[in-house]
């Protein structure tokens, strides 16, 4: 893949360089995913009229009526699979910038604001926020969270449920998530933009994420799992960037 250059905010031909670029946000949903509302419920109140929130749901048949917002809600129907719901969310998306959120995700006071933020810098980036699970699990999911943030900041390997973000156009230039993988298409995601030369950066605030599968399958189990499936994934990608291959 070819080096993904930056571009100065004077490349961009949508609006002036102070203006805050358009907005696109991405949440896919599983078969009977029942945490969505209230994370649609919050952007709808929250975003710009400029912006738009899209559900790409696995479905047969559409979704309960969204709520009343400020910004453009759409849905969309999609074949089961995160990775082919978030590629058809970001072909349909209007936007400058994508961000795919999970669907049991909850905004914080300020991760709206730093997110503005990091939407007027000047050059391209793959952004990713903080990760604090909710009280929904076990107490040591905080030491996944603790984890997680520093992996993400000392190693530059954020996951998706830190709530991605990146322009269009990088993420059309990176070929978009892998969707003949079984888990961690937002991990190669990530791995990609790191072998296109594209900056991995923090966006400076927390995104809540539900910590229900600790509860569900077992703190131990479910990290042990995890730590196994990351580490499979991450090595083959690590040797191709030290050995500098596309």
């Amino acid at each position: 893949m070819d080096h993904i250059s930056n571009h100065s905010s004077t490349d961009r031909s949508a609006a002036p360089p102070a203006a805050t670029p358009r907005l696109s946000v991405i949440v896919p949903l599983a078969r009977g995913e029942a945490a969505w509302r209230a994370l649609v419920w919050q952007l709808a109140q929250a975003l710009p009229a400029d912006s738009e929130v899209i559900v790409v749901h696995a479905e047969a048949q559409p979704l309960p009526a969204l709520p009343a917002a400020s910004c453009a809600l759409r849905q969309l129907a999609s074949p089961p699979g995160r990775a082919r719901q978030q590629n058809l969310g970001a072909q349909a998306a209007c936007g400058q910038w994508l961000w795919f959120v999970h669907a049991d995700s909850r905004l914080m006071p300020p991760t709206l604001p730093a997110l503005q933020r990091f939407l007027r810098r000047p050059d391209d980036a793959l952004g990713f926020f903080d990760l604090r699970f909710d009280r929904d699990g076990p107490r040591l999911a905080a030491l996944n969270a603790w984890g997680a943030n520093r992996r993400s900041h000392w190693l530059k390997m954020p996951f998706g449920d830190q709530g991605l973000l990146l322009p269009a156009h990088c993420f059309a230039a990176l070929g978009g998530f892998d969707e003949h993988v079984r888990y961690g298409e937002d991990h190669l995601l990530v791995w990609a933009a790191r072998h296109a030369g594209l900056p991995i950066a923090a966006i400076g605030a927390p995104l809540l994420t539900s910590a229900r599968k600790y509860a569900r399958h077992g703190w131990w189990r479910t990290t042990a799992r995890h730590l196994w499936l990351t580490a499979i994934q991450a090595w083959p990608q690590w040797r191709r960037l030290r050995s500098g291959s596309r």
